[in-house]
């Protein structure tokens, strides 16, 4: 889960030791089924319980239900009025809305099945959250999508659902650290107030993610909302990451994301995102950036999300001043990236905008 600004460097770990979200999530279109083998529930009346709010036993009935896979190709703190903002600053209100549960760094296909599926059950959100890595104390690391660039992403997954674009909504870690399964969902349901939440088979959370996909549903047909579980998305290339995670099951992860730009393997990191990948560079009021004929150099510390290993990139794209895309190449060392266009393009087409450079590398890698 990412968060605005220096937050957004952060991650979320699989560990036993705290509130933990393993996401695996969606499928191929090319699969038969997209339901975790749980027996149904049946809608029911929630159960009474002093610990339910009205609102809550209004709402009516909680079921578990089959999800056709789809056929598309393919950190501010928590506020007592159930808002929470996404990229741009825009409050966002999740009331009603159905929640994809997961880490949800890289916005990968597995996340985008997620929103897919959401999408068909109503508003879709993505559900994120804000400074994990101070409260465990982690060391940080760049992001694999700049938070300037979410909504970019966000809006993108518009055609595959519904015409919707997905709206993230973040809450702070630590007001949810400690929270066990039950209470986690009491928190969805009374103070966030989602008629529905999408989840991947292998989901876990709670405290020392003692809540699995199984528990999720049995814990939202008590409360009165809706749970949908689907299978994850599986990735092809089974032989590409040498992930060490015991929880590694050969779906298409953030973890395979950032080994895929660790390689310069760019038509790998395509297939896993769904998209070409975009590095961001800050380009305002930055020493060391520089103009050299057709040439410009960022230094590697103006990134704003996570760059590909270092070397030469024939295939790339810059954004002009005017929103055109540029055809480059680029140069990674170890302390610039160096963006190299013909003389023609540069004179009719001033890089990126004043406050950032953005590049996005087509499949040919380094």
């Amino acid at each position: 889960m990412l968060a605005a600004g220096a937050h957004v460097s952060h991650h979320l770990r699989e560990c036993d030791c705290h509130f933990g979200f393993r996401l695996n999530s969606g499928l191929p279109s090319s699969s038969s089924s997209a339901v975790v083998p749980f027996p149904p529930i049946w809608p029911r009346k929630p159960t009474s319980s002093p610990s339910i709010s009205h609102r809550s036993q209004r709402r009516g009935y909680s079921f578990f239900c089959s999800i056709v896979p789809s056929t598309a190709a393919g950190e501010p703190p928590i506020l007592s009025d159930c808002f929470g903002y996404r990229g741009g600053g825009r409050e966002v209100s999740v009331t009603g809305g159905i929640v994809a549960l997961g880490k949800s760094d890289a916005l990968h296909v597995g996340h985008r099945e997620l929103a897919i599926q959401a999408s068909k059950l109503g508003s879709p959100f993505l559900l994120s959250f804000v400074g994990i890595a101070q409260v465990l104390g982690w060391e940080p690391r760049a992001p694999v999508v700049a938070q300037c660039d979410r909504t970019r992403v966000l809006s993108s997954w518009a055609p595959f659902c519904r015409n919707m674009a997905p709206s993230e909504y973040q809450i702070q870690f630590s007001s949810v650290r400690h929270l066990t399964p039950r209470e986690f969902v009491v928190k969805l349901s009374n103070e966030l107030g989602v008629r529905g939440v999408v989840a991947g088979e292998s989901y876990r959370f709670g405290y020392k993610a003692a809540g699995d996909a199984a528990e999720l549903v049995k814990l939202c047909n008590e409360y009165g909302v809706g749970a949908y579980i689907i299978k994850s998305v599986m990735d092809k290339n089974q032989e590409a990451t040498n992930s060490t995670n015991s929880k590694e099951r050969g779906q298409v992860s953030s973890t395979r994301v950032r080994y895929a730009l660790s390689t310069g393997d760019m038509k790998y990191v395509s297939e896993l995102l769904g998209r070409r990948h975009r590095l961001v560079l800050m380009a305002k009021d930055v020493e060391g950036l520089s103009y050299s004929n057709s040439r410009v150099s960022v230094p590697r510390s103006c990134s704003l999300n996570l760059a590909p290993k270092e070397g030469l990139y024939d295939k790339c794209f810059v954004w002009s001043f005017d929103q055109n895309l540029i055809p480059c190449r680029v140069v990674i060392d170890s302390s610039h990236v160096h963006i190299e266009l013909d003389e023609l393009a540069t004179c009719r087409h001033p890089v990126g905008t004043d406050d950032y450079i953005s590049v996005e590398f087509d499949d040919e890698g380094v």
